[in-house]
C-alpha cells in the first residue's frame, strides 16, 4: 500500500497534474491540504475517473484539506476533538485544517497546520495550541493504524531550512514551535520519512519567491507521523522533488510511504 501527502497549493489549478501523478506513482491513498475551494467546487471527476473515492473539507478559498482513496474511504471526520478556532475580532472559526478518514484499514488524518505568520501575531499562538491539541486528541488513536500526515509548517531540526535567519519562516523554527512538533514522538507516533530520509538539506517546499527552488532554498515541513501499529508496517519512503519542476507546479512536493498490507 502506498500512501501520499502533498500541499497541493490549489487543488483547481493542479487537478490534472494531481491526478497524472497519482496514476504515474500508483499511490493508494492521497491526503492533500491548501486545497483552497469549497467541496461543492472540487473538481471530483478527474479524480473520480481515476478509480478515486474522495472526502473533503474546505470552507472557502483558503486552507481546506481532503483525503482520495482507491483502497475504500469511511467513517469521515472533519475536526479532531478541541480542535480549536481562530479569529482576529469576533468569535473563532474551526478552520477546514484537519480531515480524519479510514482508508485501506489506516487511520488517516490530512493536516494543515496553522502558518503562524509572526511571534507577535495571534496566529502564532493558534499554531502552538493547534499543534498541542491535535497531540492530546492523536494520544488516543495509538492503538490502531494511524498516520497523522500534511504540512506541518515546522522546520523541526536546523537542517531542514536553508536559513533560520528566513524571514519568512520565523514562526517555523522557534524552540516552541519544534517542541511542540516533537511531543508527538511523547505521544506514542514516529516519523516515518525522517526513518528512511535522514539526509541533511533534503526539502518538500520551495517559496515561489527569490527563486529559491532553482537555487536550493527550501523547508522540509511535510511530514507523515505514525501509531507504532503503522511505523511496524512501513517499508520505505520517497520525497519527489521532481514534482516542483515544471509549468503549474505547487510550491511543496508529496512526501510518500510504502506500506505492508494492514490486512
Amino acid at each position: 500500500m502506498r500512501l501520499a501527502t502533498w500541499n497541493v497549493n490549489s487543488v483547481r489549478a493542479r487537478a490534472e497534474r494531481v491526478v497524472d501523478w497519482l496514476q504515474r506513482s500508483e499511490t493508494d491513498v492521497l491526503a492533500m491540504q491548501e486545497i483552497k475551494c469549497k467541496p461543492e467546487q472540487f473538481p471530483r471527476e478527474a479524480f473520480e475517473a481515476a478509480g478515486y473515492e474522495l472526502a473533503v473539507h474546505g470552507l472557502n478559498q483558503w486552507n481546506g484539506v481532503a483525503i482520495a482513496s482507491r483502497v475504500g474511504l469511511s467513517d469521515v471526520e472533519t475536526s479532531f476533538p478541541a480542535q480549536p478556532g481562530f479569529a482576529k475580532t469576533g468569535d473563532p472559526v474551526v478552520e477546514a485544517r484537519a480531515l480524519g478518514a479510514t482508508a485501506g484499514g489506516i487511520r488517516v488524518w490530512s493536516l494543515y497546520v496553522p502558518n503562524g505568520r509572526g511571534i507577535g501575531d495571534p496566529h502564532y499562538t493558534y499554531k502552538l495550541d493547534f499543534l498541542g491539541r491535535l497531540k492530546d486528541a492523536a494520544a488516543g488513536w495509538t492503538d490502531v493504524p494511524t498516520a497523522l500526515v500534511g504540512d506541518f509548517n515546522v522546520a523541526p531540526l536546523p537542517t531542514d531550512i536553508w536559513s533560520e535567519e528566513d524571514a519568512e519562516a520565523e514562526t517555523h523554527v522557534t524552540p516552541e514551535a519544534r517542541a511542540a512538533f516533537h511531543a508527538f514522538e511523547d505521544a506514542g507516533y514516529t516519523e516515518l520519512s525522517r526513518r528512511f530520509i535522514p539526509a541533511e538539506r533534503t526539502y518538500t517546499f520551495w517559496d515561489y519567491k527569490a527563486l529559491r527552488f532553482p537555487k536550493g532554498e527550501g523547508m522540509r515541513i511535510d511530514f507523515v507521523y505514525a501509531s507504532d501499529p503503522l511505523a511496524a508496517l512501513a517499508t520505505g519512503a520517497s520525497i519527489v522533488r521532481d514534482e516542483r519542476k515544471g509549468k503549474g507546479a505547487s510550491d511543496h512536493v508529496p512526501v510518500v510511504i510504502d506500506l505492508e498490507d494492514p490486512a
